[in-house]
């Protein structure tokens, strides 16, 4: 039988400076330098897209406890001897089972983020929270049920975590392997020092912890792998979810052979068995905090290719003179870019015209406009991110339906058009509810702290006079951060789980039929333009971000230009 350290009745009380001892120390160093170093990139990138969905805060915190356990092992085979029996007992017992804990509560994010999100897609818009107070049950269970995802995963987790520690102290202070002064007659251990260390290395006392291990690893994780089968984003996450818990598989199993196979002595005196769970701590590492890096990288170069686009096609149209041309021959080509075939005349066009052209914000006000359905499914399925096209649509929906009174404030207000002011601000109430407050949105929109607060100051009072205080407010530069996805109420969810009826549409005035109005004073600067700001902040949002990623999507799928031109002339 082996131990934790690779320490053997003939291990000498000393510091090994052998080659392979200097080799672990040295690329110690060098890892935990490249860690600290892209867990920093990460901190000062953290408002990316693809970083803010992922919320950094859990997921750092978990490779830093994990690394913290990484390290010291590192330098086993160099100090081994000269560390206290039960260090690796403890370290194993607290840093390892709560890192990775909170790794897999972070990792679970994806499924709940995919879940919620493919509600964008289902039938195109979001059913609006309803403001009606329901009876809802009493009791432990369903207060628990009724919790926000992030505060019911953070308490099982906790639950977990504190039943780890304490069965580690439990079984540290019932056993005289450490200590011979007290607990369990019969526990104790013999021999010269470096034999009792041996024999500390390995026991039942390790046991919680494995069971804990072959718990995430081999029950949590497939459970999570197999879920998550169908889901394809783009921001890596999913593949960051199978590399971990494909390399997280052999951890366990390898260190027990590691510790109880005689045949593995040679392999620990160079490769100690805690280095096997480091190997997966590693690609944990590796996936999530390289892989997310790597996503951010490509994003950067993936949103100024798009602005190169841009300005070469505003030059392009710039110096022809003939903006108006180009718009129509641009939305004929969007057109057929949607449906996935080429007009005759777009096959004329240069492939580099076709994609600057394409990649213009009147391109994509075009889509939102006349086929939205294609972008919105993309962005909730694969980008997570469909409330930024859903509160576009539903924006655009509203501006339509604007009265005059509203567009003109110079135009005289009768009772009824009143009464038609108020009945659009109510819609509006339940724009800033359902997509821009963080208190109420499940997905609150990304907009400048600036417009928030000038939201705010018009619509918050009322919406918490309608809504009432339903959720935790969340930081709107990190909204992702606290898990404020909770969801729908037992009423909404059970429907919005069925297909709808081909007779109802889902639209903006159908969600807020038979809802509590807001019968208040009307803020004075509220107009026709109060939105304005926010709906330009999300077009640029999704312009440099979902919009390049949703065409080289298409582009995949109906194969390269020159392809399609063939197509057509056959």
């Amino acid at each position: 039988m082996g131990s934790e350290l690779g320490v053997t009745a003939d291990s000498k009380a000393d510091i090994d400076l052998s080659p392979v001892t200097i080799w672990w120390a040295v690329w110690a160093c060098v890892w935990t330098i490249a860690v600290v170093l892209g867990m920093a990139y990460l901190i000062v990138h953290r408002n990316m897209p693809t970083l803010r969905i992922r919320g950094l805060g859990l997921s750092l915190s978990a490779i830093v406890l994990l690394h913290l356990y990484w390290a010291p092992v590192q330098f086993a085979t160099m100090v081994g001897p000269l560390l206290p029996g039960d260090c690796q007992y403890w370290m194993m017992g607290t840093l390892l089972p709560c890192g990775v804990a909170l790794f897999h509560a972070s990792n679970a994010r994806f499924l709940h983020v995919a879940k919620l999100q493919r509600k964008y897609a289902q039938y195109g818009e979001r059913l609006f929270l309803s403001p009606t107070p329901e009876e809802k049950p009493k009791g432990l269970i369903a207060r628990f049920h009724r919790l926000s995802y992030s505060t019911k995963m953070l308490t099982i987790v906790g639950i977990g975590m504190f039943l780890q520690i304490f069965l580690t102290i439990l079984m540290w202070l019932i056993s005289r392997k450490w200590h011979s002064s007290w607990g369990i007659p019969g526990t104790e251990v013999h021999g010269t020092i470096m034999e009792q260390k041996m024999a500390q290395g390995a026991g039942w006392e390790w046991w919680p912890g494995v069971a804990w291990q072959l718990a995430w690893s081999w029950i949590v994780a497939p459970i999570v792998l197999w879920k998550s089968r169908n889901i394809h984003d783009t921001h890596g996450w999913r593949v960051q979810t199978i590399g971990c818990a494909i390399a997280n598989l052999h951890a366990t199993p390898m260190w027990l052979i590691g510790l109880y196979v005689p045949a593995m002595a040679p392999v620990n005196t160079v490769w100690v068995p805690p280095q096997w769970i480091c190997l997966s701590i590693m690609f944990i590492e590796i996936f999530t905090v390289f892989l997310p890096c790597w996503e951010v990288m490509r994003h950067q170069s993936l949103r100024q290719e798009t602005l190169d686009s841009i300005a070469r096609w505003e030059l392009k149209v710039k110096s022809t003179g003939s903006e108006a041309k180009s718009l129509n021959s641009e939305s004929t080509m969007v057109d057929s870019r949607i449906s996935g075939w080429k007009s005759a005349n777009g096959s004329v066009k240069t492939e580099n015209s076709y994609r600057d052209s394409i990649m213009t914000m009147s391109a994509l006000e075009h889509v939102l406009e006349r086929n939205p359905a294609p972008l919105q499914e993309f962005s909730a399925l694969r980008e997570f991110s469909g409330e930024n096209i859903v509160f576009l649509t539903s924006l655009a929906e509203w501006k339509n339906s604007l009265p005059a009174t509203l567009r003109d404030r110079t135009l005289p207000r009768d009772s009824n058009s009143r009464d038609v002011i108020r009945d659009h601000f109510n819609r509006a109430l339940h724009i800033y509810a359902e997509f821009i407050s963080v208190r109420h949105a499940e997905f609150p929109v990304n907009i400048s702290s600036q417009e928030l607060r000038k939201l705010e100051s018009i619509f918050e009072h009322p919406t918490r006079l309608i809504y009432g205080e339903e959720r935790e407010c969340v930081d709107p530069t990190s909204p992702f951060d606290k898990f404020t996805f909770d969801l729908p109420s037992p009423t909404h969810s059970d429907s919005s789980e069925k297909p709808m009826k081909s007779s109802v549409k889902s639209s903006l005035t159908d969600a807020i039929k038979d809802r509590v109005q807001y019968w208040g004073d009307i803020p004075a600067d509220f107009d026709a333009s109060i939105f304005d700001a926010a709906e330009a902040s999300i077009k640029y949002l999704v312009l440099t971000n979902t919009w390049p990623k949703f065409i080289k999507d298409r582009r995949d799928s109906v194969g390269s230009f020159d392809t399609l031109d063939v197509s057509m002339e056959v």
